[in-house]
């Protein structure tokens, strides 16, 4: 990829909202929109991974909910995104076992 692109990482976590998270992050790579990167990577302190989120590229953060942990797993390498959305403050319900409607995936993205 371009490292003209901007980065997106996205929550992946195991509610219906991350889950969709990471799917309009996969959108946007598969595109090539944006470069998607691993969060897991940066906020478990991998060297590389870290060094790509630190590199000034700009930087789009999807988190599913309140917990915003994309955000906070930016800040623990010392990087704010220089977007960052939340799903749920868009309107999409965080539900536990169950995957998240690809119809309303669509209209978010």
């Amino acid at each position: 990829m371009s490292a003209k692109l901007p980065l997106v990482y996205a929550c992946s976590g195991c509610s219906s909202a991350a889950q969709m998270a990471n799917h309009l992050a996969l959108k946007l790579d598969r595109e090539g929109v944006a470069e998607m990167s691993c969060i897991a990577g940066v906020g478990g302190g991998v060297t590389g991974l870290v060094r790509t989120a630190q590199s000034g590229r700009r930087i789009l953060a999807l988190d599913g909910c309140v917990l915003k942990c994309v955000s906070a797993c930016l800040a623990n390498a010392g990087v704010v995104a220089d977007i960052h959305l939340v799903l749920s403050e868009h309107g999409v319900k965080k539900r536990q076992h169950a995957d998240f409607d690809p119809a309303e995936a669509q209209r978010v993205y």
